[in-house]
């Protein structure tokens, strides 16, 4: 099992005397390899769900474990390692930094980790992963010279660029036209076809 979910209950505080309950006893299991989607009305506990998944957000009860390392048993820097080496992340807005190509927006873990500025390696490996989403005219271009889907893909790429064991994505379409979501669809697919990515 590459990712389990046991049990999970996430409550939150809304005053003194009151309570949320969004998430009452979730179990959810991706094996390696698997493409899941996770569908419900808004507010229906799935970010929620998907952040106490990717180790963001910790559970009021319950279990996560990525493999056998049970993740909120972990210290919080052992948990920030595992999360950087096995989860790529996704989210509906891109969060890409204004002032860097599209390029060094995807590069940009790999330049962190690496403790490292740009080089030569960086940028093979970054068009690499431009060239496989379709974007390697785009290399240079800042976010806001991109169009939404065109961002969207260069935070895939992004997320990608360090081999992660598994992408979470959430709700990658929500901030795209129809037409435009189902091309982020099909990549999505088509990572998973093609490269035996698990999302």
């Amino acid at each position: 099992m590459l990712l389990e979910a046991t049990d999970i209950r996430k409550v939150y505080k809304t005053s003194a005397k009151t309570e949320l309950e969004v998430l009452k006893g979730v179990s959810l299991a991706v094996e390696e390899g698997e493409l899941v989607a996770m569908v419900g009305p808004s507010g229906a506990g799935k970010s929620t769900l998907l952040h106490i998944m990717g180790g963001l957000d910790r559970p009021t009860d319950g279990k996560v474990y990525w493999g056998k390392e049970d993740v909120y048993q972990l210290r919080d820097s052992a948990r920030s390692r595992l999360i950087n080496r096995r989860v790529g992340f996704v989210f509906q807005f891109y969060h890409l930094l204004p002032e860097l190509s599209a390029l060094e927006n995807v590069i940009l873990p790999l330049m962190i980790r690496s403790g490292s500025a740009k080089n030569s390696r960086l940028e093979f490996k970054g068009m690499q992963m431009l060239e496989q989403l379709g974007l390697t005219g785009r290399a240079d271009h800042k976010p806001g010279q991109l169009s939404g889907g065109e961002q969207q893909r260069v935070a895939i790429g992004r997320a990608l660029i360090s081999d992660p064991k598994i992408l979470l994505c959430d709700e990658p379409t929500g901030n795209l036209d129809t037409r435009t979501g189902e091309q982020i669809v099909a990549l999505l697919k088509e990572l998973n076809r093609k490269y035996k990515q698990t999302i």
